[in-house]
This record gives C-alpha cells, structure tokens and sequence, in this order.
C-alpha cells in the first residue's frame, strides 16, 4: 500500500505583503492584532497582485491558499471569490469567526461558494484570537466560552448542512426550521486550530484538519497525540495541518542570509514593543510562540532550520523553516513522521517565496509545476 504524499498550501496575504519585516512593512504594524499590517508602504493587498500570486501558486503544484481573517486583513469570504475566475484547481481555505457569522447563514454562503467554485471551498474556523479586537466587533465572550460556543456553533452548521429542516435551542442559538436547501456537495472540510485544551476538545468533535503552529518537531508530535486521542474517544481521524514560514534557497547560507534580511530593520525597541502586545493577547498558542525565543536575538533557532525570527514581531505563525531545498524537505519529513498530513507555508514576499518553495522544495515530494509560468520574478 502506497502511503500518501503531504499536501501543501500557500498563504493569501490579505493584509499586505513585503520583503522585510521592519518598521513601515506590510505583515508588521505597532498596536495591530495578531499578524497585522496595514501600512502605506510595502505590496498593499491589491485584486493584480493577490491574483498574480493566485494563479502563480497554483501553476507550481500547491492544492491551495489559505485566506486569514481579522481587522488587520480584507475579508477572506469576498476576496477568495473575486480570485475564483481567475484559478481553476486552487483551493481557497477560508477562514471565519464563529462568533460573526450566525451559523446556519454560515453553512448557507459555505454551500453557494461550494456549488459556485466547483468544489474548492476549505473551511478554516477561527473560536480564539484578541478579546481586544473581537469586542470591536461586537463579540464579548470569554477564551474558553467562545470555544464552548464553536461547539455548539458547529453542531448547528451540521444541521443545516444536512438539507433537513431542524429546531435548536441551545445555550448561544436557537433556531426554528433551520435548513439549507439543497446543501452543496461534497461537503467542504473544516481546518481548526488552537493549542488551549479548550480547542482541543473543539478539534477532537469536529476538525477534518487539527492545525498547530511550527514549533519543534517533538512538541508537534505531543499535540498530535493528544489531539488523536481526544479525537478518539468521538470515533474520529482526523488529519493534522501544520503552519509554518519558510526561507529555502539552493544553499543553506543563501537561505539564512535571506532570513537574517527579513528582520534587518527591527530594532530592540520594536522587539519590546510587540512582546508585549503579543503576551497580552488570551492565545495559548501565541504564548508557546512567543516562549520559543523569549524576546532574545541569540535564541531564533529553537531546533534544526526551526527559526523563530518572524516571531519577534510578528503574531500568530511565528517561525520559519530556513534552510536548502534538501535540509527544508528532510525537516519536513520529519514532521510527516510526526504525523502531519497537510503543510500551510508562506514567506516574505509571498510571490517569490512561493516560487523558491514550489520549485525546489515540492518536487521533492512529486509535486510539480501544473503550467509554464516563467522564470522567478
């Protein structure tokens, strides 16, 4: 029986994109949310651009792009459809906020992008992120009671996603003859992450795809474990995803000169700045980010190619895989080891990372180019 091969997706920088990670970039910004940009300077997240970046990440192999969502991005639902005629396989992870989208209104616009796109709708729910930011929008639950309410939220998307009419009354919903006509199929997966054990237990009832973040290989491994346990005792498999950047060239020192470039410009002041907005974020995985390199210059590599460096400023996926095609494809096969099926990547400029990933890092895995699209830009 052969085993099947990783699958790997790109990143959808719907907040702007940029060759570094200094003051003045997209992909930074003092004060913003996890992983916020909004600067006048760098790539501002135009339709030519994101399109360009579309269509260039789905000639060289990847199966799709995830698409993030929050105050510091476009919005992922209208983005992701205006680049649907320009792509023809490409796969659009959407991700959205439980507690923004009534449920059943959910699994509805879910079924027509589903039906619309062909089939290449991935399903990225989002229960956690800032208090801060989620009370500007309108949403005033707790870290764990926002999870409590993703449980009970997918139970009613569930429902609506059967085509059958239903009655909830639960704790946060109630809904009388609720149902999406209709529903389109097949039914797009759900992609989840966290790290609380709040998440977890989310994860273990509903997840197609657990995500974590790139931490070393042993601690991905612990959560995969308990993740497949808990997944367990619902009668579940699911798949684990993995969320990480990347910095490869043909020659390690190529690729760890192109790292070191990234943060050039990031000052120890801006380092004590975004520490400390990061570590009042309610996030457990932020805070395993952020412990991975305390704030300290002399501690970005936390295991082999494993650098924490985009994690001085940046929030959520803080490290990166730095290194040759050959050490970034050996590090992911040991994460396959560990048990992750799916790769989320991304790096700065995502147009030309792609294009270093996509042609010397996916052959290695029999991922190929799908169309000529010319030499790296």
């Amino acid at each position: 029986m052969t085993t099947p091969g990783p699958v790997f997706h790109w990143f959808l920088p719907t907040g702007g994109d940029s060759r570094t990670l200094g003051p003045g970039s997209h992909g930074v910004r003092i004060g913003a949310a996890a992983g916020g940009a909004a600067s006048a300077a760098g790539r501002p997240p135009t339709l030519g651009y994101l399109t360009r970046l579309a269509t260039a990440v789905e000639s060289l192999g990847f199966t799709g792009m995830l698409t993030p969502t929050g105050a510091h991005c476009e919005d992922a639902w209208l983005t992701t459809a205006a680049l649907l005629p320009a792509t023809r396989t490409l796969r659009f992870m959407v991700a959205f906020r439980s507690g923004l989208v009534a449920p059943v209104l959910a699994a509805q616009m879910a079924s027509t992008y589903q039906r619309l796109s062909g089939g290449r709708l991935l399903l990225n729910l989002v229960a956690g992120s800032s208090d801060a930011e989620l009370r500007a929008y309108g949403d005033g639950l707790a870290h764990d009671e926002r999870y409590d309410r993703a449980q009970e939220y997918l139970d009613v998307v569930d429902k609506s996603l059967s085509g059958r009419r239903f009655d909830h009354d639960g704790r946060y919903y109630r809904v009388e003859g609720g149902h999406v006509p209709d529903p389109a199929r097949p039914r797009p997966p759900l992609y989840f992450g966290g790290s609380s054990q709040a998440a977890v237990r989310v994860a273990a009832r509903w997840a197609d795809v657990y995500l974590t973040w790139g931490e070393p290989v042993e601690q991905v491994a612990e959560k995969i474990a308990t993740a497949r346990t808990a997944a367990a005792g619902h009668g579940r498999e699911p798949r684990f995803g993995l969320r990480v950047h990347v910095v490869t060239r043909e020659t390690a020192d190529e690729a760890w000169a192109a790292a070191e470039r990234l943060i050039a410009g990031v000052d120890d002041d801006m380092i004590a700045v975004r520490r400390r907005e990061l570590a009042a974020l309610e996030s457990v995985g932020q805070s395993r980010m952020l412990a991975l390199h305390g704030g300290d210059r002399d501690r970005l590599v936390v295991a082999p190619n494993l650098w924490a460096g985009i994690g001085l400023v940046r929030g959520g996926a803080g490290t990166a895989l730095v290194g040759s095609h050959d050490e970034v494809a050996a590090r992911i096969e040991e994460y396959r080891a560990a048990g992750v099926d799916e790769f989320v990547l991304s790096g700065y400029p995502h147009l030309e990372e792609a294009y270093h990933v996509g042609e010397g890092v996916l052959p290695r895995f029999g991922v190929g180019p799908t169309a000529t699209e010319g030499a790296v830009p």
